[in-house]
């Protein structure tokens, strides 16, 4: 009887981990499937507005109402609002915004900086970024997670990339104001401010922080963002 109990318990064993080992296959298939899966549309441009379920996404509108205007937007038109203390604007614009970008993987930015101006740094941890300088000079830079510092000065025209979930930044290096466009690879690309964190509460790290980007921009290239001493 003993052994009879024991084989029970083995089968029933061998059983339950199967199917833990079925569950977790499925879950991979399925994850793979809705974030590799081809659009099976032209396109999906987004029903805005109240939504009644739930998904990882926005739903796409009905095709016969789908018109040229949810492939177009205005809303990096206009310069941002830099009148503050990091003299900076960035305005971000997503699917939630610009219905044409739904399902794309995509979004896009601008950046406005003041002569002075400054992006603390961030990350988006969803997101790798193409930087494209518009108009001015700015010094661009991330940090990888090895600490290493990766910074260029950008001239109009100038392209830089920004890897995904890592920290970067951008300064106005030159004597007028900049202006960056940017596509994001990600429909929701999140922004984390760690700095903004930081300092936003101490005016005295703030001031350090504007002291050594000014260094960088007068060629000091051994002068490092985050070394406050």
């Amino acid at each position: 009887m003993r052994n009879k109990n024991t084989h029970l318990l083995n089968k029933s064993k061998t059983k339950m981990n199967s199917f833990f080992l079925f569950c977790m296959i499925l879950c991979a298939c399925t994850k793979i499937c809705l974030v590799y899966c081809d659009n099976l549309q032209d396109t999906c441009p987004a029903a805005t507005g109240k939504q009644s379920i739930f998904i990882n996404g926005l739903p796409c509108k009905n095709p016969a109402t789908v018109t040229p205007s949810d492939f177009k937007s205005t809303k990096l038109s206009s310069r941002g609002d830099t009148d503050n203390f990091f003299r900076s604007s960035t305005t971000i614009v997503t699917a939630a915004d610009f219905p044409g970008l739904n399902t794309l993987g995509l979004s896009i930015a601008r950046t406005d900086l003041d002569v002075d101006g400054l992006v603390l740094p961030q990350s988006h941890p969803r997101a790798s970024e193409l930087f494209f300088v518009s108009a001015g000079v700015v010094i661009a830079g991330f940090v990888d997670s090895k600490n290493q510092l990766f910074q260029k000065i950008l001239k109009e025209g100038d392209v830089f990339v920004l890897p995904r979930g890592l920290l970067h930044f951008c300064v106005n290096a030159g004597n007028e104001a900049a202006t960056i466009f940017s596509v994001l690879s990600s429909q929701n690309p999140g922004e984390v401010s760690v700095a903004g964190a930081m300092f936003e509460s101490d005016p005295d790290m703030i001031n350090k922080l504007v002291s050594k980007t000014k260094s960088l921009v007068n060629g000091l290239e051994n002068a490092t963002l985050f070394g406050f001493n």
